[in-house]
């Protein structure tokens, strides 16, 4: 197992999240296998993962619950747990003590080593730095009683929203977790992200390394080309190289829900391979070919949004429409949309085609403005 050093402890570079683990229904969240999560969690810190990453609201709030039970069976100092403090829902702002308290009691733990505010997003933003909540003040106060060892966040949220967050707060956070892979590389401009937090010299943490299982199998045509350049090497491994190849990164989060996920990742993990120029830029061509055809081109130009009488900001409208469709569902557009105002949202749109007789890439604006309404009220 790989390890990186972090404040002066050694952290296993693979954590294994708890947000994917095996179930006992066909379908669901729920019931955890708990069984199965144990012999899981044995096979992980038998062959070196120490990082253990849960939240209030992973499987329905039995992960924390389930996460606690089975790493209660090993010493305490042999492992780190994280969770989080779930901001994601805005009518948990004023319950901070209350959650966290509950935290500790449903894990069974006398303190977290890791806890993070849980997604920063547009519509969160605001209410997390409100000093009305209290919420870092309380968070810092747990730090300095010994309940908290190392505060972050996970962002969800734009780059804008990540540095609204880290102008206020930054001083406090000693790591950030981002969704980062291939993909989202530069179709969610985790690119900047990650450029910011190196530029701060914040720890990156990184979550759905295989975007959500989208880039464990591509293409035949596809997996030939990486064949030919690493005969050796998985398709899932490909994303975890890019990841030991991105400066910054400490801990890749995985929510394995199979013994043989498991294995196999650990085993990718036995030693650092990070991409070279040629293989970097094969990987890149991939990410781009996959978006191909799935996504409006847009270029954010922006003469779209002068032309709107409703001042619909357009490109930030489609890049939104782009993640939405791409993914085939999710949460990330429906939360950043929650956060605009009704008559900026896509159900704004009066279908004048104002912006379309000046969009030089001739995008279908208006039709792609009403297909993501109907996609939002589905």
């Amino acid at each position: 197992m790989i390890y990186k050093e972090f404040k002066n402890i050694k952290l296993s570079s693979l954590g294994l999240g708890t947000m994917r683990l095996p179930v006992k229904g066909e379908t669901g969240d729920t019931p955890i296998d708990e069984e199965e999560t144990a012999k899981m969690v044995e096979y992980a810190i038998k062959n070196g993962i120490n990082y253990f990453d849960t939240a209030w609201g992973y499987h329905n709030g039995e992960s924390e619950i389930v996460t606690g039970k089975v790493l209660s069976k090993y010493p305490r100092d042999s492992f780190y747990i994280a969770t989080k403090f779930p901001g994601y829902d805005l009518s948990n702002m004023d319950k901070v003590e209350e959650i966290f308290e509950k935290q500790l009691e449903k894990t069974g733990m006398e303190y977290f080593d890791f806890y993070l505010f849980h997604n920063v997003y547009e519509k969160n933003v605001d209410p997390y730095l409100d000093e009305k909540y209290g919420i870092l003040d309380y968070l810092l106060k747990q730090k300095e009683n010994g309940k908290i060892k190392h505060l972050g966040f996970s962002v969800h949220g734009s780059y804008e929203v990540m540095k609204k967050f880290l102008d206020a707060y930054g001083e406090h956070m000693e790591f950030c977790q981002v969704q980062l892979n291939y993909l989202d590389y530069k179709f969610q401009d985790a690119k900047a992200k990650i450029e910011l937090l190196n530029k701060l010299n914040i720890p990156v943490w990184v979550m759905e390394p295989l975007r959500g299982g989208k880039l464990a199998k591509l293409p035949e045509e596809q997996e030939s080309k990486l064949k030919e350049l690493r005969p050796e090497e998985t398709t899932p491994g490909w994303a975890f190289r890019f990841l030991q190849s991105i400066p910054g990164v400490t801990m890749v989060l995985s929510g394995m829900s199979s013994m043989e996920q498991l294995q196999q990742n650990i085993k990718t993990f036995e030693e650092e391979k990070p991409l070279n120029e040629e293989e970097m830029k094969s990987i890149l061509e991939i990410a781009d070919n996959m978006l191909q055809g799935n996504i409006l081109p847009c270029t954010a130009c922006r003469y779209c949004t002068a032309h709107c009488p409703k001042g619909i900001d357009i490109p930030k409208i489609l890049a939104l429409y782009n993640e939405h469709t791409f993914t085939g569902g999710g949460f990330i557009a429906p939360m950043a949309i929650s956060a605009l105002p009704d008559d900026k949202k896509p159900s704004a749109c009066i279908g004048c085609k104002s912006c379309e007789a000046v969009c030089p890439q001739q995008l279908k604006i208006a039709e792609a403005m009403s297909n993501f309404a109907d996609l939002l009220n589905q």
